[in-house]
């Protein structure tokens, strides 16, 4: 594909991760979302404010504006299921699901303010298959260890974001073990959008790191702070 090609691949995937579905689901019933419960528009204030089948929703939506265009860009360049290629096509291909996450952080329908990128780089990392794929699982692990054992979606979500480097060199490792044509891309370049996620997760949950540190953070299942989070504007 070329590099033309790519380039608009990628904006599209920025205007569609940008659609903010927490915000519109709010309107639907409504209520604008970014005045209740913490502010944010991400699945879990919607469950707060809305319920568990409202938040389910979100959370598919924000998750498929992720793993709709990475897969249908890995598509159209033969990439998708470990299909021999270079180094950048696969950086290209990261690139497009980090554009859906980003549009999702800074939305321009929201003056370029939006959710937290969880979900949405979840759906990104599961649409680079099946490599990345892998590395959403084992973060996915991680991920539900962290909730059981500290009960913080925040820390949870940070806990995964860091683990998706480490996830993501094990399963380039197996497809590169695995490989039977020559010419699969090089390890390092499947790394890209995984420390992309792991710095940015961590930056967008910079409030969550501040109430964490006063000992305010809102808990699953009762805690501190559980029934009335404070306002998070700002991520």
């Amino acid at each position: 594909m070329s590099a033309w090609w790519w380039t608009g691949t990628t904006a599209l995937a920025f205007w569609i991760g940008a659609i903010p579905f927490g915000y519109l689901i709010g309107r639907a019933r409504g209520i604008d979302i970014r005045r209740h419960g913490s502010g944010n528009i991400g699945t879990t204030n919607v469950g707060r404010v809305l319920g568990k089948r409202t938040a389910a929703l979100c959370l598919a939506l924000d998750v498929g504006k992720g793993l709709g265009p990475t897969l249908g860009a890995g598509a159209a360049a033969g990439l998708v299921g470990g299909a021999p290629g270079d180094w950048s096509g696969v950086l290209a291909w990261q690139g497009v699901g980090l554009a859906a996450v980003l549009g999702h952080v800074f939305s321009p329908w929201l003056g370029f303010k939006g959710g937290k990128g969880v979900a949405t780089g979840l759906g990104a990392v599961l649409g680079v298959y099946p490599v990345l794929t892998l590395a959403a699982a084992g973060a996915a692990g991680a991920f539900v260890g962290a909730v059981l054992l500290w009960r913080y979606m925040s820390v949870a979500s940070m806990v995964a974001a860091g683990c998706l480097p480490a996830c993501a060199l094990a399963g380039a490792l197996v497809l590169r073990g695995a490989a039977s044509a020559a010419g699969a891309p090089p390890t390092w370049a499947f790394l890209a959008l995984p420390l992309a996620l792991a710095a940015l997760v961590p930056w967008t949950h910079r409030g969550n790191l501040a109430r964490l540190r006063a000992g305010t953070e809102p808990r699953l299942w009762g805690g501190a702070g559980a029934d009335a989070p404070p306002p998070d504007r700002a991520a």
